[in-house]
């Protein structure tokens, strides 16, 4: 079994892409390979084989190595409900919700759990490709580090450090992040990745040069930046694919404080057919064919926050002029009478009225309803499948008009007018079936909504395509002891620094 990490100069570098791209590279040559995260901070989950939660970029991750994905390839996932709070999941499970210093004292305790999922995976898997956490050279967050160097230094891997050059400044992110590290921990990394170049290579292949001497640590490759790639975002609103498109269904979804699993709309922001805009804090909110209310990990608190920024005259301006109103998860809860937190699941004790669209109620509970789940969507018969991740019961009158069949039991809503609908679930635009249906109820004449499936298959496969042209394969089969070329040789030398 071996072990390779990607760490990152900055957030956002480019470690989940690469990580899926190593993944599916060793999966091209039946290799049997996971993906592995220490420590994730994301509002975006995905439900796992095991009835666990865990970051949505290791569930595309294991697609990628075409295998299902395991609670313990994401053993700490931190989703934040405030500016210094978050929710702990370990293990799949929710276990607290902490402030930052009492989650930096506890810490210690998430390791063990941290190193009982590697140890898992490693009796399972011929190599693990491990995903670091911001940055490594976080100096504030260096003790009782679980999600860089702490963790690679507990087990003993090599390290990869990947830099965005379309940030700028690449080479003071390499080098000044080498020099917040201590000796052991540079010793571990044994390979550069710049990524996102444009341009011509070889007005960049003096400062290459200029970094390998300085450092004596290989560039392993520079990737291209790629218009218009498709992979599922880690924990950002990613709008580059996003543009206006005339003659289109308009669609707008206000931008939540908590806003979370917004690759709910990835499938909307690829459509051809649709005009999607998230409408921020301060920007005018216009007229739309269908609005949209997502998930959040705090819903009163974004509730309030909704109603501050005038969307509750927004909505119902909306509805007057004939609009269609979908909430989805936290969103649909907001559609009802009221919102219970009695426990502070998401925040302080209380409860805050709903826009009072629906009658229904809803109350937050301490155990998360975490299900996969396939059924038929109501509204044209329609398949459909998604995913639950919520802690709010829901009850009342507006349920006797369910919007999707889930076999055992019914989901979601449907005013009497048609006019409003909402569900616990999340995915439900991925099946074009299901997106379909849902946008000509909106308004759309003639849908013809892509293969979205395929879409993130494509994005997954482009990554690795570029990887594998761009990355010097001999050295990264070095780093991880595996046999890429076929020859039978598993143990082959290792990298000279």
């Amino acid at each position: 079994m071996s072990t390779l990490m990607v760490q990152g100069t900055t957030s956002d570098a480019g470690k989940s892409a690469l990580v899926t791209a190593l993944c599916r590279l060793l999966a091209r040559r039946n290799l049997s390979v996971t993906p592995f995260k220490p420590q994730n901070m994301a509002l975006n989950s995905a439900v796992t084989a095991d009835g666990g939660e865990i970051g949505r970029a290791q569930a595309v991750q294991a697609q990628a190595a075409n295998i299902p994905c395991h609670t313990d390839m994401n053993p700490v996932l931190l989703k934040p409900n405030s500016d210094t709070g978050a929710q702990v999941i370990i293990q799949g499970k929710a276990i607290a919700t902490l402030e930052a210093q009492s989650y930096h004292d506890y810490k210690q305790v998430a390791m063990t759990a941290v190193l009982d999922s590697y140890q898992r995976l490693s009796q399972q898997y011929q190599s693990i490709i491990v995903e670091g956490a911001g940055s490594p050279a976080e100096i504030n967050l260096r003790k009782n580090d679980i999600a860089n160097m702490g963790f690679a230094e507990a087990v003993d891997c090599p390290v990869i450090l990947i830099a965005d050059i379309n940030r700028g400044g690449v080479f003071a992110h390499l080098v000044g992040t080498l020099e917040l590290l201590s000796e052991s921990e540079r010793a571990r990394v044994k390979g550069f990745v710049i990524n996102r170049f444009r341009g011509d290579i070889s007005l960049l292949q003096p400062g290459l040069e200029w970094l390998e001497q300085r450092t004596g640590i290989p560039v392993l490759g520079v990737l291209p930046y790629l218009h218009r790639l498709h992979l599922e975002a880690e924990d950002s609103l990613n709008l580059e694919e996003t543009t206006a498109r005339s003659g289109s269904i308009k669609v707008i979804i206000p931008s939540l404080p908590h806003l979370s699993n917004h690759t709910d709309f990835d499938p909307l922001r690829l459509h051809p057919q649709v005009d999607l805009q998230i409408i921020h804090k301060d920007q005018p909110i216009p007229a739309a064919d269908l609005l949209i209310l997502p998930g959040s990990k705090n819903v009163r608190a974004d509730l309030a926050a909704l109603r501050r920024e005038g969307w509750e005259q927004a909505i119902q301006r909306h509805l007057r002029y004939g609009g269609k109103l979908l909430g989805i998860c936290g969103g649909f809860q907001m559609l009802g009478r009221s919102i219970d937190d009695p426990d502070g699941i998401e925040g302080r004790p209380g409860s805050s009225p709903g826009f009072g669209l629906l009658e229904m109620q809803t109350t937050l509970q301490p155990d998360k309803e975490l299900h996969n789940v396939s059924g038929q969507l109501l509204l044209q018969k329609t398949a459909i499948s998604g995913y639950e991740i919520h802690a709010g019961h829901t009850q009342g009158a507006a349920l006797e008009r369910p919007l999707i069949d889930l076999g055992s039991r019914k989901d979601g809503a449907i005013s009497e007018d048609n006019q409003i609908i909402g569900t616990y679930l999340h995915g439900l635009f991925e099946t074009t079936a299901s997106c379909d249906s849902l946008l000509r109820w909106a308004g759309l004449v003639e849908p013809n909504s892509p293969n979205y499936p395929q879409q993130r298959e494509e994005g997954i496969d482009r990554i690795t395509d570029a990887v594998a042209e761009h990355l010097d394969l001999t050295k990264l089969a070095q780093l991880l002891k595996l046999d890429l070329f076929g020859s039978g040789t598993l143990a082959l030398p290792e990298v000279q620094d």
